[in-house]
């Protein structure tokens, strides 16, 4: 399981003072482009090379706000890989009160948009 901290910052409220809701799609983002690096995979090189990451879906639930200044932990995990799909649980968290939870399915298109296979360093990781 992946570990990504945020800390929620005044332009990430709405007018009632808590996490604009679709800031919570940033980090789950940005707690799985963090993740892939950590396996070794280069997102600019990949698009050099003409292939990029997509979501295909999003599942989501809101379970209970986040305000500002909260330190939140966004967990990720792999639910499921084939060579050209990857599906994702994420969860935010403010200590160990779920948040948020979304079930993402992430695929990879060639620059033509056609499917492509996964990064060898995830299929190879995650099995």
């Amino acid at each position: 399981m992946h570990h990504f901290p945020i800390r929620v910052y005044y332009e990430d409220t709405d007018m009632a003072g808590i996490v604009y809701y679709a800031n919570y799609l940033r980090y789950i983002e940005r707690a799985r482009s963090d993740w892939v690096r950590t396996l070794g995979v280069d997102q600019n090189a990949m698009r050099d090379a003409g292939q990029v990451f997509a979501v295909r879906r999003v599942e989501a639930d809101y379970l209970a706000p986040a305000k500002f200044d909260d330190a939140l932990q966004v967990e990720t995990s792999v639910q499921q890989v084939s060579g050209a799909r990857l599906v994702l649980d994420q969860v935010v968290k403010r200590d160990e009160q779920p948040l948020f939870q979304a079930v993402v399915t992430i695929v990879c298109v060639s620059d033509s948009g056609a499917p492509a296979r996964l990064p060898a360093n995830i299929r190879r990781f995650v099995h």
